[in-house]
């Protein structure tokens, strides 16, 4: 019975992830042509679930000059001791799934996992940081691996809480 209830009972990484509860706007450069970033801007909802448990976001707005909605759980899994991330959207029908450490030295988590590469048909590596620079601001950075092979900046996020 301990195990469980240690394994239910928010701590400090759930506390962490409720930093962003709340209504964000952001700025956003996705970089399929890496010389010529497209801009474009976003507006994103988190909320705690379940006594605290998972961290759901949304996210609105518009991507590659397409109308964009995404939605995303980040949850912390007290018995691996690591952090658990799902996305899906409207630009793909697969599930991004990522697996990761919190860095308490540069405020940063660092995921890494697979997302569907539509070309291939088959599973794609990706790596994402997530840091708040401060309360009210927070960056998301993508990367994934290009044409070349070689891991390149995918997209970048900058995200300001509404006041």
């Amino acid at each position: 019975m301990n195990a469980w209830t240690d394994f239910m009972t928010p701590g400090d990484m759930h506390k962490w992830m409720a930093k962003a509860e709340g209504t964000w706007t952001g700025d956003v450069n996705t970089y399929m042509d890496p010389a010529n970033p497209t801009k474009s801007t976003v507006s994103a909802t988190y909320k705690m679930l379940y006594n605290g448990l998972f961290q759901s976001g949304e996210m609105k707005g518009d991507m590659m000059g397409q109308a964009f909605e995404g939605q995303g759980i980040l949850a912390y899994d007290n018995a691996k001791k690591q952090f658990v991330n799902t996305w899906i959207d409207n630009m793909g029908s697969g599930v991004i799934y990522m697996t990761g450490e919190f860095d308490t030295k540069t405020n940063t988590l660092h995921l890494k996992g697979t997302q569907t590469d539509p070309m291939t048909q088959k599973d794609s590596h990706i790596r994402q940081e997530i840091k708040f620079l401060n309360d009210d601001t927070q960056s998301t950075t993508m990367y994934g691996f290009g044409m070349d092979g070689k891991e390149m900046l995918m997209m970048d996020i900058v995200l300001r809480r509404v006041k």
